[in-house]
C-alpha cells in the first residue's frame, strides 16, 4: 500500500514559534477522491535520546522536572538537534551537557517519528558504551537535573513502575535492551 497518492492541496500555518513548534492545517485529497479539509499536523524539531552504559554496565539516567507532564521523571539524556548538527553530534553533546559523560563506542539504534499521523518530531536513538564521567553537567535546562547510574535491570524495573514518564526515554531504553540482548544471544536461543 502506497500512501503517496494522498495529495496535499493546501497547507496553512495556524501557529508558528520558531524554532520550537508549528501547527499546520492541511487540506488533503485521498486516493479514492474524498477530501479532508481539517487534517492537523505538528512540526517539532528532531531530537536525540541516549542510552549510555558505563564499563560496569550501569545506565546513565537523569532525574528532572518536565513541565508537560507536571512531574519529576527519570529519563535518559536527550535534547533537540541544533541547526547544522548531525544526530550523532547532538547525541554526544547532550550526553556531555546533561550528564557530564563521554563515550567512545556509539551505535545508532534508529530514527522514529513520534506520532505517525501528527508528526510531532523525530526521535533519533543512540546506544553509547564505555561511558565515563568527564565533567560536571551543564545547567542549561529550566529545572535542576541530577544524574544517577542504575543497573540495566533496575532501569527497566523503574520504567515498568512508572518512574520513566516520557515515551521517548522508555522507547530508547527498550531499544537498547533489545539490542544488547540480541548481541549476547544472536540466535535468539532461550
Amino acid at each position: 500500500m502506497n500512501g503517496g497518492e494522498w495529495k496535499v492541496e493546501s497547507t496553512k500555518s495556524l501557529l508558528r514559534r520558531d524554532p520550537w513548534i508549528e501547527v499546520l492545517e492541511e487540506h488533503i485529497k485521498l486516493p479514492d477522491g474524498r477530501r479532508v479539509d481539517d487534517f492537523y499536523s505538528i512540526r517539532l524539531r528532531d531530537f536525540v535520546v541516549v542510552a549510555a552504559l558505563t564499563d560496569d554496565g550501569r545506565l546513565v539516567t537523569v532525574r528532572h522536572y518536565r513541565h508537560g507532564d507536571h512531574a519529576v521523571t527519570r529519563g535518559l539524556p536527550s535534547g533537540f538537534i541544533d541547526d547544522g548538527e548531525t544526530p550523532a553530534d547532538s547525541a554526544r553533546r547532550e550526553l556531555l551537557e546533561e550528564a557530564g559523560y563521554e563515550a567512545p563506542d556509539w551505535l545508532d539504534l534508529g530514527r522514529f517519528v513520534v506520532d505517525g499521523n501528527r508528526g510531532c518530531g523525530t526521535e533519533h536513538v543512540f546506544l553509547a558504551r564505555r561511558a565515563k564521567r568527564v565533567a560536571e553537567p551543564v545547567a542549561v535546562d529550566l529545572a535542576p537535573t541530577t544524574v544517577h547510574l542504575l543497573a540495566l535491570d533496575e532501569a527497566v524495573d523503574a520504567m515498568w513502575k512508572g518512574d520513566v514518564h516520557e515515551l521517548a526515554s522508555a522507547a530508547a531504553l527498550g531499544l537498547a535492551v533489545l539490542r544488547i540482548k540480541s548481541e549476547s544471544n544472536p540466535l535468539g536461543e532461550a
